[in-house]
């Protein structure tokens, strides 16, 4: 390739507002939501958000193809929008932040595809940011700066994480625990449709349980009791068998020829999943001596794991962090969030070779995959994505 348009460091970074305040875009396009949102020194200016969910419900559950397809159409208008919404131009921004993994890999490539031909036109530096990171931050643009540990568990329709975090953006993050197979949002999903509540699951259960009794059914808590808790397996965590013994709770109903009590289903299922969730956070605190837990992510949105999050934290003495609802699901405000992180911090842009990793393990909030020279020049490098962009 030829010469490519040089980008600006972070310590060359204009401030529009006050003295050392950056503006950062952030794009978020990994699975059904096209997210633009602005941050500057940690304050929120503007978070937009359009969602393709009803074009997936049909199906009851996101289908990749029509993902994309929505990203590429939602992509333009979303961005300016969030422009409109803070009151600023493009040429007043000072980076763009835009999620690199993981999640599907045509709508991340949507995304970084846009944000990509944005930073080349604009001359800025791009960084390439974990999604699961992006729901840690999510955190601070409610409540200010994370302690410093902090235990997080991050639970959504694809993910559910116990993490020990102390310096999001400069240090590596633990991982305690993670799910052995099912998310917690997804066995709220598979489950839902079992019952013939409508897609989403997470949202529907929760309106459901509303009218029933969370002792009606006893569903199992995994991996709380036996030798898989103890050990290596005490902050991880397993929702298939839960899932399972639903449906069958479900399938037992109508052998007998009858339709089974959603609603007192959807409340033990609900009780479950919250019970697990939460015990296992408030346990992860107290033998690490952290006295910060922080809930986010799409599921954390449910009011049974928020009321029983605070009543276990509350019991232990232990503050408890949830964002507002809007900023529970994936959404660019977050994005933006890490990338008002990571160039405050100084840390270095990503490379234009930047590319995308769907399965990308989080191990520090900063994601730079790099695309190999070759595969880069045969997909037409800059060229081509800034003239499909």
């Amino acid at each position: 390739m030829g010469s490519q348009r040089s980008l600006r460091s972070p310590g060359s970074l204009r401030s529009p507002g006050s003295p050392g305040s950056p503006v950062v875009l952030g794009i978020e396009s990994s699975c059904d939501e096209t997210g633009a949102g602005i941050v500057r020194d940690g304050r929120l200016l503007a978070h937009v958000v359009a969602t393709s969910m009803d074009e997936h419900a049909r199906f009851g559950g996101v289908v990749p193809e029509i993902a994309a397809r929505a990203h590429l159409h939602s992509f333009n208008p979303v961005v300016r929008q969030a422009l409109d919404q803070a009151g600023l131009r493009p040429d007043q921004l000072d980076a763009i932040a835009v999620t690199t993994g993981p999640g599907l890999s045509g709508a991340l490539q949507v995304g970084l595809a846009g944000a990509k031909t944005l930073a080349y036109a604009l001359g800025l530096p791009l960084y390439g940011v974990h999604h699961l990171a992006g729901h840690v931050a999510a955190d601070t643009l409610e409540h200010g700066p994370l302690p410093e540990p902090c235990m997080v568990l991050i639970v959504s329709g694809g993910h559910t994480s116990l993490l020990l975090v102390r310096d999001l953006v400069r240090e590596p993050i633990l991982h305690l625990g993670d799910t052995l197979d099912d998310a917690a949002g997804e066995c709220f999903d598979k489950v839902a449709r079992v019952l013939g509540l409508p897609y989403p699951g997470g949202p529907a259960i929760d309106r459901a349980a509303r009218g029933g009794d969370p002792r009606a059914v006893p569903f199992p808590r995994p991996l709380t009791a036996g030798p898989r808790a103890q050990g290596e397996y005490a902050y991880s965590f397993s929702f298939s068998g839960l899932k399972t013994a639903a449906a069958r709770w479900a399938e037992s109903h109508r052998l007998r020829g009858e339709e089974p009590p959603v609603a007192d289903g959807a409340a033990s299922l609900q009780e479950a999943v919250a019970d697990v969730l939460t015990r296992k956070a408030v346990a992860a605190c107290k033998e690490y001596g952290v006295r910060t837990l922080v809930v986010v992510g799409g599921v954390a949105a449910n009011s049974r794991v928020r009321e029983l999050a605070e009543r276990r934290c509350a019991s232990a003495g232990i503050e408890l962090r949830v964002p507002p609802m809007t900023l529970c699901t994936d959404n660019g405000a977050m994005i933006a969030a890490v990338g008002d992180l990571l160039v405050r911090a100084g840390v270095e842009p990503a490379p234009y070779e930047l590319t995308i990793d769907p399965s990308a393990p989080l191990e520090f909030a900063s994601l730079n995959p790099r695309a190999q020279l070759g595969e880069f020049a045969e997909s037409g490098g800059l060229g081509q994505l800034t003239a499909t962009g």
